[in-house]
């Protein structure tokens, strides 16, 4: 089963704020609901090649997976890929202007969850939607509180 899930959001943030912010892995635990820590295992700053390990909690169980980065256009776009553990995915943040100088934010995540049972499949979409779109408020309400 393969899941592609994409949220959507607009904060009240220019996209240089949101972009830098979203897109610093450092910072994904504190909106993240389910990245418990990051752990970089190439040189900072964030660029292509980029290796981060990434701890998560995920429907009842520890996620222990390594990201790299595939594609960063600063201000843009972000992609990281990982094909490791029991649940291979994309995830890919897309900023936008949008009038006033807010952001338009995309989150898209694409996978085959292969480490769960078949009982389970059906609702990793759903889970991964709910979690999504709580990632996208928490970071918003992040961001807007700090302006």
């Amino acid at each position: 089963m393969t899941i592609d899930v994409t949220s959507r959001i607009e904060i009240a943030r220019p996209r240089a704020v949101v972009a830098a912010f979203s897109a610093d892995p450092d910072n994904v635990p504190r909106w993240y609901v389910n990245i418990k820590s990051v752990e970089w295992n190439t040189p900072r700053p964030a660029q292509v090649g980029s290796r981060i390990a990434f701890v998560a909690q995920f429907l009842g169980r520890r996620l222990v997976y390594t990201y790299e980065i595939v594609d960063l256009v600063q201000g843009e776009r972000l992609v990281m890929r990982t094909a490791e553990g029991p649940f291979p995915m994309e995830t890919s943040y897309a900023w936008r202007d949008t009038r006033e100088g807010r952001t338009h934010m995309t989150l898209r995540n694409r996978g085959t969850p292969t480490g769960f049972s078949r009982l389970v499949a059906p609702f990793i979409a759903v889970a991964v939607r709910r979690s999504t779109d709580r990632d996208l408020l928490r970071l918003k309400n992040i961001l807007e509180a700090a302006h």
